[in-house]
């Protein structure tokens, strides 16, 4: 039997307390904590977030309070001549920080890259047909950028990572812009090697947890408007001794 939002938020909450989106225009009734991702339209308005995560990013970089785990689960998947679309893909940020060489490792050790909210939502905004509204004021002054380590020891694994996507870093703090440039660069391509990658092929009730710390994923966006998908989210924080609860 498939969870039901209130089930879904009890799930979450046994890692840790749940996010509730700075722009959270789409969740169940009474349940804040549980967004709605959807390309469905009820009287011609939206029921969901339609393009929700189409870009490759770590939810809540942009946030001094760092997300542990990310919970999706599939209500109606899309499917193309028995195929399912909208595939969820991850990149392994153990394995990337693990295979960058010696001499970027060097250079980046210690240093800090700035997270924006911003950065995302405004490139989602810019894409052909996006229904998004402009960030208010309000909304921006909820999420500042903020610094995150570019390499950063993983609470559970206790194994270094990187920590840098492309969905919300912006600069290298400290550093020249061109040079700043450069590296983020190299560090976004860097994470597109294959033997990184893992795609998720969604059926309809599937429930999905990923450590939302140790990768970076991305939402493929390979299904039309009349062919339907709809995701419940639930976000949760990296509140706990999770290295304490390991030992």
């Amino acid at each position: 039997m498939a969870p039901t939002a209130e089930e879904l938020a009890r799930f979450g909450r046994m890692f840790g307390e749940l996010e509730i989106n700075v722009a959270n225009q789409f969740h169940e009734p009474d349940h804040p904590e549980v967004m709605i991702l959807s390309n469905i339209s009820k009287d011609g308005k939206p029921i969901g977030l339609p393009d929700a995560g189409q870009g490759w990013h770590t939810d809540l970089s942009y946030s001094r309070d760092i997300a542990l785990a990310s919970i999706l689960h599939a209500v109606k998947v899309p499917v193309r001549d028995g195929r399912p679309l909208g595939d969820t893909q991850f990149r392994n940020m153990h394995l990337a920080y693990e295979h960058l060489p010696a001499e970027i490792k060097g250079r980046l050790a210690g240093r800090t890259a700035t997270h924006d909210f911003a950065k995302f939502w405004d490139m989602m905004r810019s894409r052909p047909g996006s229904r998004r509204a402009p960030l208010t004021p309000q909304q921006r002054a909820k999420k500042p950028p903020v610094s995150q380590p570019i390499f950063r020891t993983h609470p559970i694994t206790g194994r270094t990572i990187l920590y840098c996507n492309p969905g919300y870093a912006v600069r290298i703090d400290g550093m020249e812009e061109p040079e700043s440039r450069d590296l983020l660069a190299f560090l976004f391509a860097h994470q597109e090697q294959k033997r990184f990658l893992h795609a998720h092929h969604w059926s309809p009730g599937d429930v999905l947890m990923w450590d939302n710390i140790g990768t970076v994923h991305n939402a493929v966006a390979d299904y039309g408007p009349d062919e339907p998908r709809y995701m419940r989210r639930v976000q949760v924080m990296a509140t706990k001794d999770y290295a304490g609860l390991a030992a």
